[in-house]
């Protein structure tokens, strides 16, 4: 799964990266948690063509069946494995789909058992340093007062055979190449979409053990992705 992420980059780097006409103004995030809004990037028609669009979401992912929020649990990941066959994502694979703009994603190595586990954590980073794409599905969720709320979630996939020896899933990460077929709603149908959820090559990120000062959600810093050791991994 995917906790934990981060969004460094300038905000005009991440604009020309994603294609969005907005040129929204945001501070370097390096320890963005569940329930936090999150920038995500969507499309929508206009003059009868494909146009990105920059989008501010809850990071937890609300359907629109759902009656009580309270009584839904908090979803910040799917699995895209069955994405397309549960009615919580089903409608959202068909119609909105997004990108989640990071720089950095952390996991737990999870380490002993019973009560001796520990976990440890590492970040996680293209190895180019390029910021990622990582592919998500988003809802507008309206309240029982017709109060709307945008949100979206992240989709996993099975870690790739680098990754693995932290975790055994990993965000769905998409090349730029594949991001206009993402978002394209109206032409590319979910299954073909889904299509494009698969692990990421494995010489595509590194990784290192950072502290456990990321544990803390109110955490924040440049500081938070220091590694712990020297060794790069990937």
């Amino acid at each position: 799964m995917c906790g934990r992420y981060a969004l460094t980059s300038a905000p005009e780097a991440i604009r020309r990266l994603f294609g969005y006409p907005e040129t929204p103004n945001f501070p370097p995030r390096y320890n963005i948690a569940p329930t936090q809004p999150i920038a995500i990037v969507a499309s929508e028609r206009q003059d009868g063509k494909q146009a990105r669009r920059f989008m501010l979401a809850r990071w937890g992912f609300l359907p629109g069946f759902v009656k009580d929020p309270r009584d839904f649990p908090l979803v910040i990941n799917a699995r895209s494995e069955t994405a397309l066959e549960k009615a919580s994502f089903r409608n959202a694979m068909k119609r909105r789909r997004c990108l989640v703009p990071a720089d950095a994603y952390y996991e737990w190595l999870k380490l002993g058992a019973g009560r001796r586990i520990e976990r440890r954590p590492y970040l996680f980073r293209r190895a180019d340093r390029l910021p990622m794409g990582m592919a998500g599905l988003w809802e507008t969720y309206a309240g029982a007062d017709g109060a709307e709320i945008d949100t979206a979630c992240i989709l996993t996939t099975d870690a790739n055979a680098a990754a693995v020896s932290v975790h055994d899933r990993m965000p769905a990460i998409l090349e730029p190449k594949d991001f206009d077929a993402w978002l394209d709603c109206d032409n590319v149908s979910p299954e073909t979409a889904a299509a494009l959820l698969k692990p990421a090559a494995e010489d595509a990120l590194e990784f290192f053990e950072i502290g456990p000062a990321i544990n803390k959600a109110a955490g924040e810093g440049p500081q938070l992705q220091e590694p712990v050791a020297r060794t790069l991994f990937g």
